[in-house]
């Protein structure tokens, strides 16, 4: 049995998550305070037993790992053949905007969303074109007209999707999965797909995959996934690129491996064979775990913070708060937050123009540290009220 009520002192390790004062509560940037599956931690000292660590390949086992994990967990088959590694899903997408696109085209994306995806399109020179996700009653959908109309314009040439949906937590219905990839098929625009969340939904819910689609759907998306998220082994730089396309595999693959994301340190391929060959138990202890530190905060925020909705959510460790009764811009509440509590949460304007009034609350440590968390929002809040 997991022990995730075990707390791990992350100061001095150089963690991008706790580079912060000694006083501060981290709850911003998606990376869990667990210690990872203990599978996994065999896999590495194995491996580290070794001593030698000179340049890697990468075997059949990984790609068998994947592909057994996809069908055993989430019913889909992929070929082994379809998969290629990379050192992330980050630098998989880079590199696809990259080898897909020109100079000069337009990205679409459905704002709000993780906010690296901006990045990935910007620092390479396209131009991003959001289709706008429409809030109603607490909850996101797609507007399929406006999608359709920037589908169709001239430069549109890729579509950077969210499988589960960063930061809402969403789940994409099959129907929509379809909907949106023959839309794409109809124009001729490109469906990345990252799924790096995919192992991240609560108990009784199931994440369905681009590649569950149409066939016909299919040959025209790029699966993106990784075994960091759910077993917290981002540092490790370990993921995997699917195409079902053969065409597109080989540009892809032409790609990745001209920017130099395709080779794998030491430990990254021993430790994804490790959590998808043997994590699985893990996991779903996880799984639990987040999903009560979620009713944690639902109940919190309900009860002492109606001012703030929590908006419903099937995946991920990601608390996505409505603060529009407080501000229309949480920059300012966020930055007031950390000053007075040390409480350091996301604000929602890096995800996207239409999610400046909401917060982003990672709840993927200790139940004390929620807790603590949950307090120092309290006291946050009423403070910025009173001002």
């Amino acid at each position: 049995m997991a022990t995730f009520d075990q707390a791990i002192d992350r100061f001095d390790t150089h963690s991008y998550k706790w580079d912060i004062a000694k006083d501060e509560l981290p709850m911003w940037v998606a990376d869990m305070d667990f210690q990872t599956a203990p599978a996994i931690i065999a896999a590495i000292n194995q491996r580290a037993a070794h001593g030698v660590f000179g340049y890697n390949t990468v075997p059949p086992t990984f790609n068998r790992a994947i592909a057994n994990w996809w069908k055993r967990r989430h019913g889909v088959t992929l070929q082994e053949d379809w998969i290629m590694y990379c050192t992330g899903v980050v630098p998989a997408i880079s590199s696809i905007v990259r080898k897909l696109t020109k100079v000069g085209d337009q990205v679409l994306i459905f704002s709000p969303v993780y906010n690296i995806f901006y990045h990935s399109i910007v620092n390479n020179h396209r131009i991003v074109l959001s289709s706008d996700l429409q809030y109603e009653a607490g909850r996101y959908v797609i507007d399929f007209a406006d999608l359709e109309n920037k589908l169709a314009h001239e430069n549109t040439s890729l579509l950077i999707f969210c499988n589960p949906h960063n930061p809402i937590g969403k789940i994409w219905a099959p129907a929509v999965l379809e909907k949106v990839g023959q839309l794409c098929l109809k124009h001729g625009v490109v469906v990345i797909s990252d799924e790096i969340h995919c192992d991240l939904t609560f108990p009784g819910k199931q994440y369905h995959p681009f590649y569950a689609a149409s066939t016909e759907v299919t040959e025209n998306v790029i699966m993106c996934c990784a075994p960091t998220k759910a077993f917290n082994i981002a540092g490790l730089q370990t993921a995997a690129i699917v195409v079902k396309n053969e065409k597109l595999r080989k540009l892809v693959n032409r790609g990745i491996n001209t920017d130099e994301v395709a080779e794998p340190n030491s430990f990254a391929i021993q430790a994804a064979i490790a959590a998808f060959n043997e994590g699985e138990t893990w996991l779903t202890e996880l799984n639990h775990y987040l999903y009560e530190n979620r009713q944690l905060v639902e109940a919190f925020v309900t009860e002492q913070l109606p001012e703030i909705k929590v908006i419903s959510s099937e995946a991920t460790y990601l608390a996505w708060l409505d603060c529009s009764q407080l501000t229309e811009n949480t920059e300012e509440l966020c930055q007031f937050i950390r000053e007075k509590t040390g409480l350091y949460v996301t604000t929602g304007a890096v995800f996207g123009s239409n999610s400046q009034a909401f917060i982003r609350l990672n709840y993927a440590t200790t139940k004390g540290k929620v807790e603590d968390g949950l307090n120092r929002l309290f006291q946050g809040v009423q403070g910025f009220k009173s001002q």
